[in-house]
Parts: C-alpha cells; sequence; structure tokens
C-alpha cells in the first residue's frame, strides 16, 4: 500500500464554483514558480484560475487541487494539479504509470502538462465519487455489483502485464516492507524493545511469507487497489483510449511487476473497511473465476488460490502497520493509526490458519496483550 490518500474529484459539467479561500504556501518562491506554471497551462487548457482551491490532504507531501474549465452556459469541467516538491517526491513514476495504465485501457488521469522541474501535474479528473464512498457499508451483498465492477477492471489491468515495463516485487522488497513492523510499529509504537527469540520468530515468519508469496507467478500489481482509490466514472470523463469507462483508478505510482495474488487481497482485506469472509470469498471467487477464464495465472484450485491470497495479505498488512505507525510518529498524521486494530485482525486471523504462523500469533497476541481463544471475527473491528 502507499502512503497516499486518493485524489479528490469535482463533478463533471457542475455549475460554476464560488470564489475560494486563498491557498497557503510556506514557500514563497515555490508559490511564484507555481504561478508562473499556472499562468501558462491556463492559457493553454482554458483554466478558471480564480477556481482554483484545494481538492484532498495527502499522506505524502503530495497535495491535490481542484480548478474549473468553463465549457458554456454557466457550466464548468474540473481538472485536478498536483502539488509535489520535486526534492520530497518523485513525479516520474506517477507519470510512467500513467502512460502503461493508458496503453491498457484503464481509465486513468491524463496528464495533461507536467513541470518536472518544480512538481507541478495537471491531470484529467476522473469523477466526483470513489468507490468507497458509494459502498453501503451495512449490506455487504448491496455492493457485490461495485466488487464486480472492480475485478473487471483489476483483470483489464493484469492481462495488459508484461515483463521489464514496471520494477520487479523482490524477495528483498517484499522483506524491507515487512520489516517496517518492526521497526516503527513494535518498537516506536508499542515501545518494544525485540529480544533475540522475537526477532527470530519475525525473522523466520518473514521469510516464510515472502517465500510463499514469490511463488506466485507475476503480473502487473497496482499496489494499492482498495476503494478508495476507485473512482465511479462520471459523464463525460472517459478518455478516446479508454471507451470501456471501466472504474476510474487514482494512486498507482507505486505500481509493480509481482504477485497475481496481491491486488485481490488488497482489495478484500481494505485498509479502512473490513467485511466479513462470505463476502470476501464470494468476491475472490467471481475474480478467480473471471481471472481464469481470461487466460491469467491463477492455477485451477481455488482453495491453494485463496491460501495464496491470505498469505499476501499477510505480507500486506505488516507492511501497512509499520507504514501507519511511522506516519504517525514521524510525520504527525495520527489518524492512520486508528485503524490499526483492523490489521491486527487481519494478521491474527490468517496466522491462525496455518501452523507455521503460530510462532508470529502468539508473538502479536503478547505485543496485544491479547489472549487467545477460538472463534474470533475474520477480520472485523
Amino acid at each position: 500500500m502507499s502512503q497516499r490518500t486518493p485524489t479528490a474529484t469535482l463533478p463533471q459539467d457542475a455549475p460554476a464554483q464560488a470564489p475560494h479561500t486563498p491557498l497557503h504556501w510556506a514557500d514563497p518562491q515555490r508559490e511564484a514558480a507555481f504561478g508562473h506554471w499556472l499562468e501558462r497551462v491556463a492559457a493553454q487548457h482554458a483554466l478558471d484560475v480564480a477556481s482554483l482551491r484545494p481538492a484532498s490532504a495527502d499522506a505524502s507531501f503530495r497535495r491535490y487541487l481542484r480548478i474549473d474549465v468553463p465549457i458554456g452556459s454557466g457550466a464548468v469541467r474540473s481538472r485536478i494539479i498536483m502539488d509535489a516538491p520535486p526534492e520530497q517526491e518523485d513525479s516520474a513514476p506517477f507519470v510512467n504509470v500513467a502512460a502503461v495504465m493508458s496503453d491498457a485501457g484503464m481509465n486513468a488521469p491524463q496528464v495533461l502538462d507536467w513541470d518536472a522541474t518544480h512538481g507541478f501535474m495537471l491531470l484529467s479528473d476522473l469523477g466526483q465519487q470513489t468507490m468507497m464512498e458509494a459502498i453501503d457499508p451495512v449490506n455487504a451483498g448491496a455492493n457485490q455489483g461495485l466488487y464486480l465492477q472492480a475485478i473487471d477492471s483489476l483483470i483489464s489491468w493484469q492481462l495488459a502485464s508484461r515483463p521489464s515495463v514496471l520494477p520487479h516485487y523482490s524477495e528483498a522488497l517484499l522483506k524491507s516492507e515487512m520489516a517496517l513492523f518492526p521497526e516503527w510499529y513494535v518498537q516506536q509504537h508499542r515501545g518494544v524493545a525485540l529480544d533475540r527469540a522475537m526477532q527470530a520468530t519475525l525473522e523466520n515468519a518473514f521469510s516464510l511469507i515472502a517465500a510463499h508469496n514469490l511463488r506466485a507467478p507475476s503480473v502487473y500489481v497496482h499496489c494499492d487497489f482498495m476503494p478508495r482509490n476507485l473512482i465511479i466514472p462520471a459523464a463525460g470523463t472517459a478518455a478516446p483510449s479508454q471507451p470501456n469507462k471501466g472504474l476510474g483508478v487514482l494512486d498507482f505510482q507505486d505500481a509493480l511487476y509481482g504477485p497475481i495474488t496481491y491486488d485481490i487481497a488488497s482489495l478484500m482485506r481494505d485498509a479502512f473497511l473490513s467485511w466479513e469472509e462470505d463476502f470476501v470469498l464470494d468476491i475472490t471467487i467471481r475474480y478467480w473465476e473471471k481471472a481464469r477464464k481470461a487466460g491469467l495465472p491463477v492455477g485451477d484450485d481455488f482453495g491453494e488460490f485463496y491460501r495464496s491470497v491470505e498469505w499476501m495479505g499477510l505480507q500486506r498488512h505488516l507492511r501497512i502497520l509499520g507504514v501507519f505507525a511511522r506516519l504517525t510518529l514521524r510525520d504527525g498524521k495520527p489518524r492512520y493509526l486508528a485503524d490499526a486494530p483492523r490489521f491486527i485482525g487481519y494478521i491474527r486471523a490468517t496466522a491462525a490458519r496455518y501452523r507455521e504462523l503460530k510462532p508470529l500469533l502468539r508473538l502479536v497476541d503478547k505485543l496485544e496483550g491479547i489472549q487467545e481463544v477460538s472463534g474470533f471475527a475474520y477480520g472485523r473491528m
């Protein structure tokens, strides 16, 4: 999972917006550079400079702005501006993956202008509503249609996969991501000094998890494929190269070439929303059936595939706990750790199923002060 929140979007063909509060700039030189860039792109793309306003917060140093394009009769269309200071954020991966997604026919933002020197970018706007905002959090079955759209988009993305286009999801990367868990969650957040036995338990678990995940065939991996990063397409937002107008896809700059199990694990074991296992199984089976029919390498045994998804999800959840603790302790963004119990639930549910992961389960229970009981809910917190 990346450290970013989804790009906010505006209604398309909406009434013109009222004036907004001026943006805050901590660096006057950067503000001046932005003004020069905006003046140029406003002339080229018919932007209404007076409509500029904040669009969304972000867990990184990026921020997103909204700006309108008048289209007549008082109506407007919106564009997104990314403000990404190059000394903190490398925007090249975003531009590169956006091109890969366009080639794959995905409904992803188009890069309309990029000032690589200063880190300013003008993007197309995919729509106003995320999949997360459209979900009924109480009635899982009511969301089946949305999840089927999501797996259709995921399969399209995976079918476009080619090696050597995106960075490889290596064993070293898998392990370094999991290492964030003891460094930031256990030691920094929980304040627990790891003794040799604890270190050995974690190192052994990380080796098992990495080896298991690397046995999965490789495809394109979004790395944060979840409802907050999927957009319900609005009328008139699809590019000619994206005629099917599937769900819009955001926050893809960390995309890799890696385990086919990753994105379905990310979708169904969400960082901000949990489902009971019957719904998770239902959607995962439907994904597996569609992927298998499409010729993707998901195997002929769903039980084996589902086990692989669980092990992939375990790697992700260990990483996210470390990332969320780091966001709180290093970056001063405490809201992320509010979801830590969700990930502890995910980790415990998976570790409890597999004998070789029982030492990890006992360690997590010790850290959390949990007495092991049978029948705890699948990831529900």
